[in-house]
């Protein structure tokens, strides 16, 4: 059964972010998503005429005759949510947590879809892939995607993109619109990840809370790692000791800039204390001047 304030808050989710595609990104999404060219179908025989750039060398090899390739214009679109389900998605140091920020995010781009007709389906992870929502059509669809996001209690607390990459190698068979959405507190993912945009299309929203770039002076704090649980002291009133964190998590955030774009996949941060839908609008205007 599910609370009575998570389905209020999935309530409040569906019109805020049903208004903002009404508003501002529904076209925004058809502009960058829909007519993305053809996609292979099958082969049929070659007969005089036909394009040779579209022979099929490895049928024609086999067959020792020309075959050559058929292809269909790309009607519909499958949006795939990649959802970081580890502790560390239960922070928060402002109104939201990020768990609650991601559900508002795939809501939007999700009932963007399906005002497309498009296919979302989802894929939750943690340092193993813990959920999976087929892939469907729908209003009521799309409410269970977001539904899974807020009420899933996942059963591991640490990440691992790898493990969630290498399955979706194995079971996606047709190309997607791939949304990884996650803190990015994680590593050795880059080899799979490059893979995978190799074929899809694959869009990174990279969820930074404030309070994980820089501190304020409390004092001496006692923290705690969220997928470890490993405990340590911090003093915060150290002016050293700020400048120090705060020139680290900068490090790190241009160094996963850096791996993205070498791998020639879009990302975006979303300052989890700032409107989310305007950094998603400029990426997908950016794309749309690079289509």
């Amino acid at each position: 059964m599910i609370p009575k304030d998570v389905l209020k808050e999935i309530k409040r989710i569906e019109i805020r972010t049903t208004r903002l595609v009404n508003d501002l990104f529904g076209g925004e999404y058809e502009s960058v998503f829909k007519g993305r060219g053809i996609e292979f179908a099958d082969v049929r025989e070659y007969v005089p005429g036909d394009d040779i750039r579209t022979i099929d060398w490895n049928v024609t090899a086999r067959s020792q005759h020309p075959f050559v390739k058929k292809y269909v214009e790309e009607r519909e679109l499958t949006v795939l949510f990649v959802v970081d389900g580890s502790a560390s998605q239960q922070f928060g140091s402002t109104t939201k947590i990020k768990a609650q920020l991601t559900a508002e995010i795939c809501a939007l781009l999700a009932f963007s879809a399906t005002r497309n007709h498009d296919k979302v389906g989802m894929v939750i992870y943690t340092d193993e892939v813990e959920k999976y929502v087929p892939i469907k059509k729908g209003r009521s669809h799309v409410l269970r995607v977001v539904r899974e996001i807020l009420f899933y209690k996942p059963k591991r607390k640490g990440t691992k993109l790898q493990t969630a990459l290498e399955y979706l190698q194995k079971t996606l068979k047709r190309r997607v619109v791939m949304f990884i959405i996650s803190d990015f507190q994680d590593s050795g993912y880059e080899k799979s990840l490059k893979i995978v945009s190799q074929k899809h299309d694959v869009i990174a929203i990279h969820l930074i809370d404030p309070r994980e770039r820089q501190w304020s002076p409390f004092g001496i704090l006692q923290l705690e790692d969220s997928e470890t649980g490993e405990p340590f002291l911090v003093n915060s009133q150290s002016r050293s000791v700020r400048e120090l964190f705060e020139k680290q998590a900068n490090n790190e955030l241009i160094e996963i800039d850096r791996s993205f774009k070498l791998m020639g996949i879009d990302k975006v941060n979303i300052d989890t204390s700032k409107p989310y839908a305007e950094p998603l609008i400029r990426l997908f205007k950016q794309r749309e001047r690079r289509k």
